[in-house]
């Protein structure tokens, strides 16, 4: 396979738009969920294949390379599986997160032993793609906001045990993540205005609860909660849920900045500029993270 240089950025990329690079994932948070998915392929006996067909002492130089155009996310994941069979690798990084990638862009090197780089194959290949599957989502939808200052936001809608890794692949697409968890801030949804007994019982119990520096977000359906929300006031943003596109651009003259405004519900590429054309804030996807396309990328040998 021959090794392309990395691209200009023709792929749709969050740098298009106002894009400020996630920092590094930490060791700490990389190492734990390596290990579990090494240990999920590897089982009790290791990997028999290589180990009935591939000599000891046989060493190898492979690529990890895209197949695709997107934008490249996971690397680092990758790289701590290799590193954790073997640490005698050679491995060379040629590209990192979030950015744009064409196919044939090659965005790792590796050399040393066959058997090791066969048994970290494909926990390296299933992390890049998941979570490259999701920046390169994420930067459509980016880029699909279009001269408009909305920003693309995640949800709590995360494979469990990879959600701070999957939020990490929103923001190297361009996107911002939203909570982390219930203990970020205060989001006041319909079964907890049910439950409180309503709007403005929800919303005062809030506003008595959080500290200095929680945030208070409250989810509406109709504009007349809307009306509720701003007449009892303490919101910090204000969630509209389904609502129509009219509605959601009379919302926003009603809100006139007291808030910010987060659309979300039946989000899709096609509707994300007309969403964002209404003057909304945020937009908030789900299908970022329960429901992306896996990235196509491979190992080859060269």
């Amino acid at each position: 396979m021959t090794i392309t240089p990395l691209p200009t950025k023709t792929a749709p990329s969050a740098e298009a738009v106002s894009f400020t690079r996630p920092a590094p994932l930490a060791a700490l948070l990389i190492t734990p969920l390596v290990q579990a998915a090494l240990a999920e392929d590897l089982g009790r006996a290791g990997d028999i294949t290589a180990a009935a067909t591939v000599p000891a002492d046989a060493v190898a130089t492979v690529v990890m390379a895209a197949r695709k155009e997107g934008v490249i996310c996971g690397l680092e994941l990758a790289v701590a599986a290799f590193r954790l069979i073997d640490t005698g690798l050679k491995i060379e990084t040629l590209a990192r997160d979030g950015e744009p990638v064409r196919a044939g862009d090659a965005v790792l090197r590796i050399q040393g032993s066959a058997r090791a780089i066969l048994a970290a194959e494909r926990v390296a290949l299933n992390f890049v793609g998941r979570l490259s599957g999701i920046a390169t989502a994420t930067a459509a939808m980016v880029a699909a906001v279009g001269p408009h200052k909305t920003r693309i936001a995640a949800t709590r809608k995360t494979t469990p045990g990879l959600r701070a890794i999957e939020k990490y692949a929103v923001m190297c697409g361009g996107g911002i993540p939203h909570r982390y968890g219930l203990d970020d801030a205060i989001l006041i949804k319909d079964n907890h205005i049910a439950f409180a007994g309503g709007v403005t019982a929800a919303l005062q119990g809030a506003k008595a609860y959080a500290g200095h520096t929680v945030k208070i977000e409250i989810e509406v359906d109709t504009l007349a909660q809307l009306d509720e929300v701003l007449a009892v006031g303490g919101a910090d943003i204000i969630m509209l849920d389904n609502m129509s596109d009219e509605d959601t651009r009379e919302a926003v003259r009603r809100v006139n900045g007291r808030a910010l405004v987060e659309a979300s519900g039946g989000v899709s590429l096609a509707r994300i500029g007309a969403i964002a054309a209404t003057g909304v804030d945020l937009i908030s996807v789900g299908a970022l993270t329960h429901s992306v396309m896996n990235f196509d990328v491979g190992l080859d040998a060269v």
